[in-house]
């Protein structure tokens, strides 16, 4: 068995994920992390705190995920390409369920500024990815902004149809 750390962070990432941030209560992950309340404040100070934690393992899975799909070319104009199959790939995981990023975004409040600050870190460190690819910042911002259109519509229509005219589109354009 899981120690109560990873239980309480496991059981976070499910319901974030699930539910979102503002659905999820913390006697809920308490519940089905099956820790004590001790525990859970043992670890962490607030559901803000569990939060943080959450974005950071969860940038640390999604571009660990990201590389072992653009590892596989050596041409940065593949590796860019495979970008839009490791979103495909991502969505048919996950069942269409978008960037955790992005949803909790949606979720807080102005005032959570730690909590925007990781958001906005991991969203830097995206489109850095595509501006080391490209020596041109222009195509390298379209192209991340292409990338990140892709995840909100496939997430709303439940497709990866849009995922694949962007794959379309940036081939047309690098």
């Amino acid at each position: 068995m899981n120690s109560p750390r990873e239980r309480i962070m496991d059981t976070a990432a499910i319901l974030f994920h699930q539910q979102g941030y503002n659905s999820t209560g913390i006697n809920q992950i308490i519940s089905e992390a099956k820790v004590a309340k001790a525990s859970f404040y043992q670890h962490f100070k607030s559901k803000d705190d569990l939060c943080a934690a959450f974005l950071n393992t969860r940038h640390d899975y999604w571009f660990g995920e990201l590389q072992k799909f653009v590892s596989k070319s050596s041409e940065p104009k593949q590796k860019i390409l495979s970008t839009f199959d490791f979103l495909i790939a991502m969505n048919e995981k996950e069942n269409f369920r978008g960037c955790s990023f992005l949803n909790l975004l949606s979720e807080i409040p102005t005032d959570k500024t730690a909590i925007l600050q990781i958001i906005q870190k991991h969203k830097q460190n995206l489109r850095d990815f595509f501006r080391t690819q490209l020596d041109d910042k222009i195509k390298a911002d379209h192209i991340y902004l292409l990338f990140e259109s892709s995840i909100i519509e496939s997430q709303l229509f439940r497709s990866n149809e849009l995922i694949r005219t962007s794959q379309n589109i940036i081939d047309n354009l690098i």
